[in-house]
């Protein structure tokens, strides 16, 4: 079943309305006609079943058939605080980031930073980012978007994430699993969470003293040295599993 996403404005009594770029995929890529269900969200609290009763070219008109409030979000909100890596590495991130449940994904410039975006580039990464963040959104049947935010240093994210209920960094010199057991345990639903991620090569060792006087708490993933596209990745799963119903 197709996914498409709303403003609530679009909502009109037993009816939605969907406009804008949606409606040529529908129409023209898609071909669906009248009598075809879809799953339509208002990226807040509400999912539409729904079934098509008109296309045109300006609009598509569905009626709803039910509605599910809430029904596929976390129950926590884990914002993904991601060092940017190189190349395409941050699709990719970003995808499955979204289909494990990250309400929110920043990229922050660290030390060891190697891509350097200038504020054009930065502009037309984050329509493409947000575009991935859309499209694994349908395709997961999330509720909401989650929104790439413009990059961020390591400080102004700190900063940013300082009222957190938890905040994690992964750190190869973390003591064993026993503390991570113990420090993700802490995280309940209602929580805001932060996990932050270095990138190629990791923080530096003034980093993670700069995240710790912040109230980050270092953590160790196992034996194994991740990637950075591993590592965010790898705690959102176990994240997911904790807070699950």
């Amino acid at each position: 079943m197709y996914h498409f996403f709303i403003n609530q404005d679009q909502v009109e009594d037993d009816h939605i309305r969907i406009i804008g770029p949606d409606v040529n995929h529908i129409k023209n890529v898609l071909r669906m006609g009248a009598g075809e269900e879809v799953l339509i969200s208002n990226g807040v609290d509400k999912d539409y079943l729904c079934e098509v009763t008109s296309v045109t070219s300006q609009e598509v008109t569905a009626k709803i058939l039910t509605v599910e409030e809430g029904g596929r979000e976390l129950p926590a909100r884990i914002t993904l605080f991601q060092g940017l890596p190189k190349g395409d590495k941050m699709e990719l991130i970003i995808q499955k980031a979204v289909e494990l449940g990250a309400y929110e994904i920043v990229p922050v410039e660290t030390k060891r930073t190697v891509v350097k975006l200038d504020k054009k580039k930065e502009e037309a990464k984050l329509r493409r980012w947000n575009a991935v963040s859309e499209s694994a959104a349908k395709q997961s049947k999330r509720l909401i978007v989650p929104e790439v935010t413009g990059v961020k240093s390591l400080k102004e994210a700190l900063v940013f994430s300082k009222e957190f209920d938890v905040t994690v960094i992964p750190f190869e010199n973390a003591k064993g699993m026993e503390r991570t057991r113990e420090i993700l345990s802490q995280v309940k639903p209602g929580m805001n969470v932060g996990i932050f991620i270095g990138p190629e090569g990791g923080f530096e060792d003034s980093e993670i003293e700069l995240s710790e006087s912040f109230g980050a708490k270092t953590v160790t993933l196992g034996k194994r040295i991740l990637r950075t596209e591993t590592a965010g990745l790898s705690v959102l799963s176990v994240l997911s599993y904790l807070l699950e119903p």
